[in-house]
């Protein structure tokens, strides 16, 4: 080992698994539920010594990581639900391990929904509807003890793609020297969205979530002793599970959902802007916990072909059947993010 002057120090540190998938079969009778996520757990705290002095005694192994996450997606009776998941798995590890400090939990959520059969949902056959993902990040805070731990959740969805035929216009904009882009009055409007919005921080302890702690007395489970201080009172309870909070995160989720799309389809756009400010003051109006919202609306172009060669009409927006083939490459897409808080 050399006993020369260190050239840098290590400022942060932060480790854990990524990309643990769980697929989760819950079955109430005939009637059944299935989840499929994609989780990512990091933690920080005490653990510098593992990377400034090889010293291993402090590192929660990936693997445990893993291990907690599939005990927890059995275990937990809010699997359904993942921001719950999320919560409780951060809570978890912060809870478990007297030198972690904060936890940092993805979820990522795939689009599993009931085959209709006979215009009746069937109990216990599925069909992935579409490729947007609803995708949940918590931070559970422990540096100010075990008995305060505090979370941050962010929620969203990612990979929304839609398209509409009409109603999208793009005028008055910025002219000079540089210019080549025309006015357009009525174009085809197609993006691949993305949305976050950021809940109220919300006290958290494991007595939230009313699950069995693993262990016997004395044995592992004497770990969590620290969580008798961490009782959350009825009031705290009574407030995190208020309607709209992250704990309610499934009724906001669909609802941002819902507003999204029926803005999209039913906005006389006058630009990609003015259409996601809309969205994002309907959802945050309607949602007096979330303190943020954002959206990323990249364009996804589709630009007319000249058929004038053929002596065939189609640049005009009204022509009947107009051909509209797909820009590809990277100048095919062109990125407006907003973000929008109270």
């Amino acid at each position: 080992m050399s006993t020369e002057a260190q050239a840098g120090h290590l400022a942060h540190a932060r480790y854990g698994k990524d990309k643990v998938r769980v697929l989760r079969v819950v079955r109430e009778g005939k009637w059944q539920h299935v989840v499929e996520y994609n989780v990512c757990a990091l933690m920080e705290g005490d653990i510098e010594t593992s990377y400034t002095k090889a010293d291993n005694s402090v590192v929660v192994a990936t693997d445990s990581v893993k291990n907690i996450t599939y005990y927890l997606a059995k275990t937990s009776p809010h699997i359904l639900h993942p921001e719950r998941f999320a919560l409780h798995l951060g809570t978890f590890l912060v809870s478990k391990y007297a030198h972690i400090h904060k936890a940092f939990v993805t979820v990522e959520k795939l689009r599993w929904q009931r085959i209709q059969v006979d215009e009746k949902p069937h109990p216990h056959s599925f069909v992935r509807d579409g490729e947007d993902k609803r995708v949940v990040s918590v931070e559970i805070d422990g540096t100010q003890g075990k008995g305060k731990l505090t979370a941050k959740v962010t929620s969203g969805i990612t990979d929304l793609l839609v398209l509409k035929s009409s109603g999208s216009a793009f005028e008055s904009f910025v002219r000079d020297e540089f210019t080549t882009l025309v006015d357009v009055n009525d174009r085809i409007f197609s993006t691949s969205i993305d949305l976050k919005y950021v809940f109220d921080p919300i006290p958290v302890s494991l007595s939230l979530f009313d699950a069995p702690l693993p262990g016997t007395p004395g044995g592992p489970n004497a770990v969590f002793a620290a969580g008798k201080d961490a009782q959350l009172s009825e009031e705290s309870i009574k407030t995190v599970k208020t309607q709209g909070t992250a704990w309610d995160g499934d009724t906001v989720a669909d609802d941002a959902r819902k507003v999204t799309l029926d803005v999209f389809a039913t906005d006389d756009s006058a630009s990609v802007q003015a259409t996601l400010y809309k969205m994002a003051q309907q959802i945050l109006t309607s949602h007096k916990h979330l303190q943020s919202v954002s959206y990323s609306l990249p364009n996804k172009h589709y630009v007319p072909v000249d058929m004038r060669y053929a002596g065939v009409e189609n640049l005009n927006p009204m022509s009947t059947g107009r051909v509209e083939p797909h820009e590809q490459g990277r100048n095919a897409y062109h990125s407006h993010s907003r973000r929008f808080c109270h």
